[in-house]
């Protein structure tokens, strides 16, 4: 069984784990083709991503950096971290 740290209650199943994706930027002010890109495109590479994840036991929302290759946490990122404010 392949099993996930949760930071609040320890390693669980990852059963009980969503992954939401890879955290990035979006290209707010970018043209069409940016904006394709931004959706379409993903970094395929194995190595450390930043992603969100939701636990539905605890009904939190994570941010992990995590090793693609070997599925270690390297960090636990504050969420504020990755909040991009909403140009005027």
């Amino acid at each position: 069984m392949k099993l996930l740290d949760c930071p609040l209650i320890g390693r669980r199943p990852i059963s009980e784990f969503d992954y939401v994706g890879e955290v990035r930027k979006p290209p707010v002010d970018g043209d069409s083709a940016a904006w394709s890109d931004f959706v379409f495109n993903r970094r395929g590479a194995p190595g450390v991503l930043r992603e969100r994840w939701y636990h539905r036991p605890t009904g939190y929302w994570f941010v992990f950096d995590r090793d693609t290759l070997t599925d270690d946490i390297k960090a636990v990122v504050d969420a504020r971290e990755v909040r991009y404010d909403i140009p005027a």
